[in-house]
């Protein structure tokens, strides 16, 4: 089986390309890569990889993150999470290979306490999410697909909540955390090694959306103050501890693009399809802290 996947740099992409190389001839990509085109701006040079490569599978990891940003930059947003998922379905489809892409709880309205599924209608609150769902939709248009949705992510590689949660509380005595939006945070590693498990495993049947997250929920606040207790448990040297991590509300921490109340993703499509038993939350948590804790930073 040859896999191309792109955005190897990302923290999805990082750990994918572990999770990948024991499955078939991987090829991986992101966008500074010279040897091919990993760059999903040019989709020109793009579409003329894939028909180099004629991959079996082509996983997308590379995408435009910037979530606040992306209010001023709509057409950016647009042109890596839509615009070239169009490219990417038109020459797998051409191929007859499979696509597998990431997508994310923000292309719901983030209403309600219920975990979301998979059939629930979409309604994006802000432009990244817009630009996802448009990506997702791009994607369906390939027969072959699987569309990722996840939340939340994070790992010991890369930039991210939990990271800099853990540089803050080691710079300051007392940190305010949003307690009023919930979701379950997913380690990077988790969504790499589901999809290892899923690409080995596709099929006409398997094709569609699934989400994916760890199991459990939780909010911002509760999330801070486990990541603190473990890194002073792991001899970090924070200055705040667990109980001077302050619950505030989504209203007191004002942002350029407005955030989903409810992230919670409802797995059971994606655990009964595959076999799959998810972990908790905390446990992925617990070992990205140890992992820095190890490395005696946080990057």
């Amino acid at each position: 089986m040859k896999i191309l996947l792109l955005g190897s740099k990302g923290q999805v992409g990082w750990q994918l390309a572990r999770s990948l190389s024991v499955v078939g001839e991987l090829t991986a990509l992101h966008r500074d890569s010279t040897a091919a085109c990993g760059d999903l701006t040019q989709t020109a040079a793009l579409a003329a990889t894939i028909r180099s490569l004629a991959p079996d599978v082509i996983v997308n990891a590379a995408a435009y993150t910037a979530v606040d940003l992306a209010e001023k930059e709509r057409d950016a947003a647009f042109a890596v999470n839509a615009a070239a998922c169009e490219v990417l379905a038109a020459e797998a489809r051409k191929l007859g290979a499979w696509l597998v892409h990431y997508s994310t709880d923000y292309v719901f309205d983030g209403t309600g306490e219920r975990p979301w599924k998979e059939t629930d209608a979409t309604a994006p609150v802000n432009v990244y999410g817009q630009s996802k769902l448009a990506g997702e939709q791009a994607v369906a248009r390939c027969e072959r697909h699987v569309v990722l949705r996840t939340s939340w992510v994070f790992d010991s590689w890369g930039q991210n909540f939990l990271k800099s949660i853990l540089r803050a509380a080691a710079q300051r005595e007392s940190l305010n955390v949003v307690g009023d939006q919930w979701g379950a945070p997913t380690r990077a590693a988790l969504i790499a090694d589901v999809t290892a498990h899923v690409v080995r495993r596709l099929s006409p049947e398997t094709a569609g959306i699934y989400h994916l997250a760890a199991s459990g929920q939780t909010n911002w606040h509760e999330y801070a103050q486990l990541a603190i207790e473990h890194a002073v448990e792991c001899g970090m040297a924070l200055k705040t501890r667990p109980g001077q991590v302050h619950a505030i509300a989504t209203a007191d921490y004002p942002t350029a693009a407005r955030r989903p109340a409810n992230s919670r993703l409802d797995t059971s499509r994606l655990r009964h399809t595959f076999g799959l038993s998810l972990p908790a939350w905390q446990d992925g948590v617990r070992c990205v802290v140890a992992e820095l804790a190890a490395a005696r930073e946080v990057r």
